[in-house]
């Protein structure tokens, strides 16, 4: 049987454990609306956003990443109603040498079996987007766009309306 075959999502030949940023986003499976308490059109401003169970899980996993991988720094993130975004930071020593540090694809995958541990089921779909940023301003583009996310949920093209 001849089953389709995923487009590779990484940069070919890309040392993913090297010292940079990357621009994450992971979805829940099937898109569902579970991360956040009372989602829908009633939410017009993001201070009436509470995380839900769920949801409070997801971010006691991000905040874990630098405990586990000293290495990795978590500069921004957002929890959203079914994604999350979170720009990583492999950093270098004070001397500026590289730091031992996993793959991204190892931190996520850590990440995601914590949250799924917790909470008893796997909420995550198969795979996650990342972007290696690509000097300053990418950062600081990026930066405004995790931050702004919560604000425009509404027009995200991540919007739907899961279960």
């Amino acid at each position: 049987m001849n089953l389709p075959s995923r487009k590779p999502n990484r940069l070919p030949c890309f040392d993913y454990s090297r010292p940079s940023a990357y621009f994450i986003t992971i979805c829940t499976n099937n898109r569902r609306l579970i991360l956040w308490d009372h989602v829908g059109a009633s939410i017009a401003r993001p201070e009436e956003m509470q995380l839900s169970h769920i949801g409070t899980v997801v971010e006691e996993a991000i905040l874990k990443i630098p405990q586990k991988y000293p290495a990795i720094s978590v500069d921004t993130y957002v929890v959203m109603p079914n994604h999350i975004h979170l720009l990583l930071q492999i950093n270098t020593d004070e001397d500026g040498r590289a730091m031992l540090a996993p793959t991204i694809s190892s931190v996520v995958q850590q990440m995601k079996g914590y949250v799924t541990k917790k909470v008893q089921e796997s909420i995550w779909q198969k795979s996650f987007y990342d972007h290696v940023v690509r000097g300053e301003q990418d950062y600081l583009s990026i930066w405004e766009y995790i931050q702004g996310n919560p604000y425009k949920w509404e027009e995200d093209m991540l919007y739907g309306e899961g279960e």
